[in-house]
């Protein structure tokens, strides 16, 4: 109904009347990377490009087999492991889902690797060493 009257169905209105857009419409995935995929950061692009060159089937965005409604960055199948990269690490707000995140992960006992700006840089040495620790070999 609300996509028929011009509104996004994922669009809630707040007390003070404001739209509260979620992520993923405040932050368009605009960047294409070499599968195809479509991603919302430079970061989530190079992690994406390295999984296709590495060979190891992903999905990225997949929605978390849980009753709440949380999506993960990057899941791979092989292994069954998912991949946070954290990348807004001064924000309040983002800390705070962080942490809501990581302790959806630990409840039902989900492999998870996480990133943040440093593995970033370092790729090929960082990822390749968290993946082995869940049995999944790279190169």
């Amino acid at each position: 109904m609300k996509e028929i009257q011009g509104e996004s169905p994922t669009e809630e209105k707040s007390e003070d009347n404001q739209t509260n857009v979620g992520f993923r419409e405040k932050f368009e995935a605009k960047l294409r990377t070499a599968d195809g995929h479509y991603v919302r950061s430079r970061a989530e692009m190079l992690i994406d490009n390295w999984l296709y060159m590495s060979e190891i089937v992903h999905a990225f965005e997949r929605k978390l087999p849980v009753e709440e409604d949380v999506y993960c960055d990057f899941y791979l199948p092989v292994g069954k492991v998912y991949i946070e990269f954290w990348g807004l690490e001064n924000d309040e707000k983002y800390k705070e889902r962080k942490q809501e995140k990581i302790k959806i992960y630990q409840k039902y006992g989900f492999n998870l690797i996480e990133l943040n700006d440093d593995d970033i840089k370092n790729l090929d040495d960082v990822l390749p060493k968290k993946l082995l620790k869940f049995g999944i070999q790279a190169y």
